[in-house]
């Protein structure tokens, strides 16, 4: 066996590892108590489904909405602060939306400093006045719309820059207003790209515990969760994660199949760059306004309040607890990225050197993590090997009267396998975007000098794709570093990371001592923002911008 069929077969284990927990939720799903499910149907399953679904409606929609206008607005006017405004609007998505929900709560709940700045300008006591409360179905619905909408920004944004002025002046030259050119003839042209955002916001939707959780919103990733850890009672979990599984799969089939009906922006034999109209007056603040009003909500509040949170809270971040916190999550997500990655190269490899139907099969089934919540993918690999476990140690304590306790179940290697099966499609459209820019001579010129199989992927297409790789890196550290569904169900007992503690501390109601693991979650979450917003701030990179915008949000 050539040393290029190894590589391509290290490629099938990667996809292996990716599909199975899916596989094995869906299996002890099936496997489980029928009265079990039946019950679950009857009594949970409506109002789970009925919550998720208003949540997905409100958030896919806003999303659009938001990150379409504001793309817009930045990418076809000038206007006071329009060029740190673009680069601004990207910066709520290094917030994981469970920290979101902790600053907000602090500063909106009863307690908090609006409601008590309240009571003391007018006099009025607790029941004197209504005020929306924050824990709440639509309280969960705002602070993920604020930390997800730059998912569409980052693609509309892309899509906007590409398109040719020319559909747009001819609407123009015929009569139309700027807005009624925008709705009719720019907007339809970016549709794909707005809704492969709003897509990537309601699969986070989905998939989203800890802001759910916190506002106690019910909805498939709360039940999950309830029933392994307060029911006890894993074929419920399980077949909670069927429903959820089938759930994000019918969005993500929807997607495809109207984005293959749909044409998508492009350059065109003749492109126009858009000449960029100064708005003054009341419409340039009116565009500031908007632009800012998302900054303001997804970044600039929550950071301050979490700021003053974290200064009166007494945690000391250099204290040996928060250290070995720091120090856990850093560990596994580091292993994670670099593992993950590798898969990803190994994948990409495969599919360049032989693009067969069977490669882009490959692709897709290990890409299939992100349309599958962290906690399905937890409960996946836990049921088979709790199982596993429980035989080891039954045969070890039969044969040899050895307690091997939890081998597979007690270790964080599980925790790597989940991550590197929810996270391997960002990896993956990090890499690919960096090999696009390779032509496939290189390919067949490296293979005249003698550079096949593993020479040619490490002398070739890696020294290319080098900045490619280090973003999927980068990528798949902090969306490690932020993953909390995965991470409560599957790290041991005596492994803490920051994601967990700031969600305990936060459900035992102790939010300012949670707001310091948060802050540290943010700083991470910025780093891979940083690059991007680096490549946002280039305006002759339009292509490249798109493509990393693009590998950005897949995760």
């Amino acid at each position: 066996m050539t040393t290029e069929n190894l590589l391509h077969r290290l490629a099938w284990v990667v996809v292996a590892v990716c599909v199975a927990p899916i596989l094995a939720a869906v299996l002890a799903a099936f496997t489980g108590d029928m009265q079990t499910w039946s019950e679950v149907l009857s009594t949970v399953m409506p109002r789970y489904a009925r919550t998720t679904l208003i949540l997905v409606v409100i958030v896919g929609g806003s999303t659009a909405v938001i990150g379409s206008v504001t793309a817009w607005l930045v990418t076809v006017y000038r206007f006071p602060g329009v060029r740190w405004l673009e680069v601004a609007l990207a910066l709520p998505l290094a917030f994981p939306a469970y920290v979101m929900a902790y600053a907000y709560t602090y500063l909106l709940d009863h307690p908090g400093p609006v409601q008590t700045l309240l009571r003391d300008v007018t006099g009025w006591g607790p029941r004197d006045y209504w005020f929306p409360e924050v824990r709440s179905l639509g309280g969960a619905a705002l602070m993920l719309t604020v930390v997800l909408y730059p998912y569409v920004y980052l693609l509309a944004r892309a899509s906007f820059r590409q398109q040719s002025a020319n559909a747009f002046l001819v609407a123009r030259t015929l009569g139309r207003s700027p807005a009624q050119a925008f709705l009719r003839v720019a907007l339809p042209m970016a549709r794909p790209a707005i809704a492969g955002g709003a897509l990537l916001a309601v699969m986070e939707t989905i998939a989203d515990y800890g802001t759910v959780a916190f506002f106690n919103v019910q909805t498939f990733a709360t039940g999950i969760y309830q029933a392994w850890f307060s029911l006890g009672d894993r074929p419920a979990a399980a077949q909670l994660s069927l429903c959820l599984l089938a759930f994000a799969l019918l969005v993500a089939g929807l997607e495809r199949a109207q984005r293959g009906r749909a044409r998508t922006a492009g350059r065109g034999v003749r492109f126009e760059a858009m000449e960029r109209p100064r708005l003054t007056g009341a419409a340039g603040w009116l565009a500031f306004g908007l632009c800012l009003l998302p900054v303001l909500l997804g970044f600039v509040i929550p950071v301050v309040m979490l700021g003053t949170m974290a200064f009166g809270s007494g945690q000391d971040l250099l204290s040996p607890r928060y250290v070995g916190l720091m120090r856990n999550s850093v560990t596994v997500a580091g292993v994670a990225a670099v593992l993950t990655v590798i898969g990803a190269v190994l994948i990409g490899f495969r599919a360049r050197t032989r693009p067969t139907r069977t490669s882009k099969l490959i692709v897709l089934g290990a890409g299939m993590g992100y349309a599958v919540p962290g906690g399905v993918i937890a409960v996946g690999l836990m049921v088979p090997m709790a199982a596993l476990d429980n035989l080891i140690d039954a045969a070890m304590e039969a044969r040899f009267g050895i307690d091997t306790g939890l081998l597979i179940t007690g270790s964080i290697w599980l925790m790597v396998v989940a991550y590197s099966a929810r996270f391997m499609a960002a990896a993956l459209n990090a890499y690919d975007s960096g090999m696009a820019t390779i032509p496939h001579h290189y390919d067949a010129i490296g293979r005249s000098l003698g550079q096949s199989g593993p020479r040619l992927l490490w002398r070739v297409h890696l020294p290319v794709a080098r900045a490619s790789v280090l973003t999927a890196l980068l990528i798949v550290f902090v969306d490690a570093m932020k993953e909390l569904p995965a991470t409560l169900i599957l790290h041991p007992f005596n492994f803490q990371t920051l994601a967990v503690q700031a969600h305990r501390l936060a459900a035992d109601e102790r939010l300012a001592e949670a707001a310091v693991p948060s802050l540290v979650l943010v700083a991470f979450g910025l780093v891979p923002v940083a690059i991007l917003c680096r490549s946002l701030g280039s305006e002759g990179q339009g292509g490249r911008a798109a493509r990393l915008g693009t590998a950005m949000t897949a995760g």
